[in-house]
């Protein structure tokens, strides 16, 4: 029983239809109630919207805890939250509800972007072992041969030994994946013109430089308008035969147009996570062509790995209520030259 003087925050929870149900559990909600003046199980899916309990509860709080498919924070909605002081979001980009108006209120801001970068880091990292055995060519091959021992004559240049990895973006995700692959024998390039000193072991190149050297290319650079189709023509050419480029960033980084027919002639192999459109049309070769791994964006947080983001926010909410800095503050300055 909390006493009589209750200095915990107000908060709201806010986010799309159905989304807190898969993040917290009920021992998640168990502790925001015990971390916060708020009732767990009242989401407001719209700030906008008429509805009674939610806008005293907007009107009340102090931290907003947020997810996927959250109201913009435009000057109209703050203007109906007078107390608000924080938003705590549970899961990567802030870009898509966090407005200029929520940095000219002086709001701050955390995210889970650094929880959320893990599974996408791993993805990668299976992906860039996979390659390097040239798991989908064999395994397409072994179907059709019926007899692995056919596969040895065309093996000659497969495995992972001295491999060069190029890593586009030095961001959460992209210095993620240089960590998980220190284990391995791969020589590392990064390119990031925004990089200074790169992590030890890792050689900081040029863009071109990295895509004709590397026998893996994993894009982990934000979608800003700078990037766009990053991956070019010219990047694309530059790369030798059989090399595998990944993508589990966005995908309008890589140019699918100028891509397509390295693909289809079989030159160059692909991991696409993202794709520009997203999904693909129904008739696009990446649907079917056997060199191209095509998944439905499931590289970030999924199933159960979405209970990670909700701890990190928890702790977030615990540090605020402590008086504490958040320990992943997200600037309005940081977001230009980031998801």
């Amino acid at each position: 029983m909390h006493p009589p003087t209750d200095n915990r925050p107000a908060l709201l929870l806010a986010m799309g239809p159905g989304v807190d149900a898969r993040l917290f559990t009920e021992d998640h909600r168990a502790r925001l109630a015990a971390l916060a003046r708020t009732d767990p199980h009242l989401v407001a899916h719209d700030l906008t919207a008429p509805d009674a309990r939610v806008a005293a509860a907007l009107a009340e709080a102090e931290l907003l805890l947020t997810c996927w498919g959250a109201t913009p924070l435009t000057a109209e909605v703050l203007a109906r939250a007078p107390r608000l002081r924080a938003v705590v979001h549970a899961a990567g980009s802030v870009k898509h509800h966090v407005t200029g108006a929520c940095w000219d209120r002086g709001l701050r801001v955390t995210s889970a972007a650094a929880a959320n970068a893990l599974p996408v880091a791993e993805y990668t990292l299976a992906a860039i072992l996979f390659a390097g055995k040239r798991v989908l060519r064999s395994a397409r091959r072994y179907a059709e041969l019926r007899d692995g021992r056919d596969l040895l004559a065309e093996s000659a240049d497969w495995g992972n030994h001295r491999r060069t990895v190029g890593i586009v973006g030095a961001s959460r995700i992209g210095r993620r994946v240089i960590e998980l692959l220190r284990p391995f024998d791969f020589e590392i390039l990064l390119h990031d013109p925004y990089a200074q000193d790169p992590p030890p072991g890792v050689e900081l190149t040029g863009l071109d430089e990295l895509c004709a050297r590397s026998s893996v290319v994993s894009v982990h650079a934000p979608q800003l308008p700078s990037t766009y189709r990053m991956i070019g023509a010219a990047q694309l050419a530059a790369m030798r035969n059989g090399t595998t480029l990944i993508n589990t960033s966005r995908g309008s980084l890589i140019d699918e147009p100028a891509l397509l027919p390295h693909l289809v002639a079989g030159r160059l192999d692909a991991v696409l996570d993202v794709t520009d459109p997203e999904p693909p049309p129904p008739g696009s070769p990446l649907r079917t062509l056997p060199n191209v791994l095509l998944t439905p964006h499931v590289a970030g947080s999924l199933g159960n790995e979405l209970h990670r983001l909700a701890d990190q926010a928890l702790e977030e909410v615990a540090r605020y209520g402590r008086g504490e800095p958040f320990a992943e503050e997200v600037r309005a300055a940081d977001l230009r030259h980031s998801a």
